[in-house]
């Protein structure tokens, strides 16, 4: 299996999701277009009724697992692995298109609103496999105040930092520390297996690990 984090920001930096409905529009379409059939009028779906992806009500085929997202002010950190040939090609254009063919009508802006080509760095080592689940999850400190420079210097409070990400919905760290927050759109088997209790793992390190030594292999 082949794992790949994946990132794409808003053209020029721009912001992508302004409020909670885009969050929500984005997590929608990371569930609806993992799927080898066509999305059909996910617009219409997602506008009559804001569908519960505790309970997802309809069946797909995947052709990608999600083991990681999180979603940032104008960038989306994703990791995934291909189910199907192509699948991660065919999910993230899906999900490109879809999710500016969404926020350009409900701001009535046309053109481009991805910075370009989606960027995927393949896993290919244990050291970075066992740190960009953290990484990807970590990335709402940059909303803490305090906790901006996360990523050069060892987190000073680290309960006030935890408790910040625990409270942040738009990533899979809730999901992962056994909260049912968009179970349906993220597949925690495989990094559950290896941590287990993934809420102290993570725990200990934001307490005892900087992030120093494996910033080369991180995405910005």
């Amino acid at each position: 299996m082949e794992i790949y984090h994946v990132l794409n920001r808003g053209v020029e930096r721009r912001t992508l999701f302004v409020d909670s409905m885009d969050h929500a529009r984005f997590v929608h379409d990371m569930y609806e277009f993992n799927d080898s059939k066509p999305a059909g009028n996910a617009y219409r779906r997602f506008g009559s009724q804001m569908m519960d992806l505790r309970n997802p009500s309809f069946d797909r085929e995947p052709i990608v697992d999600i083991h990681g997202w999180c979603l940032m002010k104008n960038h989306y950190h994703l990791l995934l692995s291909e189910r199907r040939e192509g699948g991660l090609s065919t999910f993230l254009r899906k999900l490109n298109v879809g999710y500016a063919n969404y926020f350009n009508e409900r701001n009535t802006r046309a053109g481009t609103l991805f910075q370009g080509r989606t960027k995927k760095i393949l896993i290919d080592s244990d050291a970075h496999f066992l740190h960009i689940l953290h990484y990807i999850h970590l990335n709402p400190l940059d909303f803490l105040k305090g906790a901006e420079q996360w990523r050069s210097l060892r987190v000073r409070d680290a309960d006030t930092a935890l408790k910040h990400l625990s409270s942040y919905r738009w990533s899979s760290y809730m999901d992962y520390c056994g909260e049912r927050n968009f179970p349906s759109v993220v597949t925690t088997s495989l990094f559950g297996n290896i941590f287990k209790d993934y809420r102290r793992v993570l725990s200990k390190y934001v307490r005892d690990i900087e992030l120093t030594s494996i910033k080369p292999l991180l995405l910005e």
